[in-house]
């Protein structure tokens, strides 16, 4: 079922979003860019005559604490919406159960978050550090046993679940994979984010129009070794950006000063560029870096090779020979995945090889490529450089989209496929 062939009309939808959104320290939202893109699934609910039973997480909870409470950004929602919201402050209590089964046509209730109670991730919480394996164990079993009741009280509210929550399709939480169980095939579906994502994630990786490049920025390649052994069956070209390039630098013999570097994975990063010959990949590395004296945006820069760092120097982003290298390559693909920044970003004065990136994309994004960026740190750097609406799609799923990558199966979206 699909969200667009089912009419909502009379019928209570839960809906599990992701408003898991930064708020700084008087708990104002400070970027709602995850609240904005569930409104179209939410608005269709209520055009139709629908009501609806909001359910997110906030944060990392270890249980109930004010800091993460969902009532943060209840006026907001309202404001979206233009609907007063009703917000229940405990999703598993009375009051909760009484408000959705009062719930009228174009009616809105928020749950307190979802991650207040530890059933919603299955993990036991409060064992002591010094705790046996049996009691572990015991007290897993005790959550996965009561994971069940919770999961049920949820699906309780409601007529028919929507899951529009592509950040959390990853985990295989109950509000997110175990619910769908409680609703038959017509009486489930994703929500017009989650449609997008899963398309998108689906069109990189089985609709490919050659050259497919992926750039892979980041600190560590042992946090991206999984995604790039199964980019190594799909790409033409791959490009290693970010603080992984100095691990393949030093692999080579390069000298990298200060840079950072897992010494412990040079045997893998040379495995790595073995594979990508055996395989025909264009692997696409650094020639020069701009270096710095210090971590710092006001420290000391200048250009060097990547393979001569000068000791006591750090490479924080890429040189401008390597800018153009990554960018003809870039510009010259049909299917490009961005995922990773060149560089530290975050630090105005080593922006430059992200943005030399970020610009390629888009010139081949206009000239027909399909372009999907995700995973954190690029989707902060092209929303800097205000590029979001210049390429073809930007996730909203930093673990999820990765994992997706991966080629792994994510529960949220299993639970609704079957």
């Amino acid at each position: 079922m699909t969200i667009d062939q089912f009419n909502f009309a009379g019928k209570k939808a839960f809906v599990r979003v992701d408003f898991n959104v930064p708020l700084d320290e008087n708990f104002n939202i400070t970027d709602d860019t995850r609240m904005r893109a569930a409104l179209p699934t939410l608005k269709k609910i209520l055009a139709d005559g629908g009501s609806i039973i909001i359910g997110s997480h906030l944060g990392r909870p270890k249980g109930v604490t004010d800091k993460f409470s969902l009532k943060h950004i209840l006026k907001h929602l309202s404001e979206l919406l233009g609907v007063e919201v009703q917000f229940a402050n405990d999703c598993m209590g009375e009051e909760a159960a009484v408000k959705a089964a009062a719930l009228k046509p174009g009616e809105v209730l928020l749950l307190e978050n979802l991650r207040f109670y530890a059933e919603e991730e299955g993990k036991p919480r409060g064992l002591a550090d010094d705790a046996t394996d049996e009691e572990k164990a015991a007290a897993k079993k005790a959550v996965k046993e009561s994971q069940k009741e919770f999961t049920k009280k949820l699906a309780s509210y409601a007529d028919c679940y929507v899951n529009d929550a592509f950040g959390t399709a990853h985990r295989a939480h109950a509000s997110t994979a175990l619910i769908a169980q409680y609703f038959d095939k017509d009486h489930k579906m994703f929500g017009y984010l989650m449609e997008k994502e899963v398309k998108a994630v689906d069109k990189v990786l089985n609709d490919i129009h050659r050259p497919f490049t992926a750039i892979m920025g980041g600190s560590k390649v042992s946090s991206k070794i999984e995604i790039i052994e199964n980019l190594l069956n799909k790409v033409d070209n791959l490009i290693i950006a970010g603080g992984m390039t100095y691990t393949f630098t030093k692999a080579m013999g390069g000298k990298i000063g200060l840079s950072i570097c897992e010494d412990d994975k040079l045997d893998l990063a040379l495995d790595l560029m073995k594979k990508a010959k055996d395989k025909g990949v264009n692997l696409v590395l650094a020639v020069d870096a701009k270096v710095a004296d210090s971590f710092s945006n006001d420290a000391n820069t200048k250009f060097c090779d990547v393979n001569d760092i000068p000791d006591g120097w750090e490479g924080l982003d890429i040189g401008p020979k390597t800018e153009e290298l990554f960018a003809n390559v870039i510009k010259g693909s049909k299917t490009i995945l961005w995922n990773g920044p060149t560089g530290v970003f975050e630090f105005e004065n080593f922006t430059h090889g992200s943005r030399a990136v970020a610009d390629a994309i888009v010139e081949a994004t206009k000239n027909g490529a399909f372009s999907l960026v995700g995973g954190g740190d690029s989707v902060a750097c092209i929303n800097k450089f205000g590029l979001a609406k210049e390429v073809s799609y930007v996730s909203t799923g930093g673990g999820a989209l990765l994992e997706a990558i991966e080629g792994k199966v994510l529960p949220g979206i299993a639970a609704i496929n079957g």
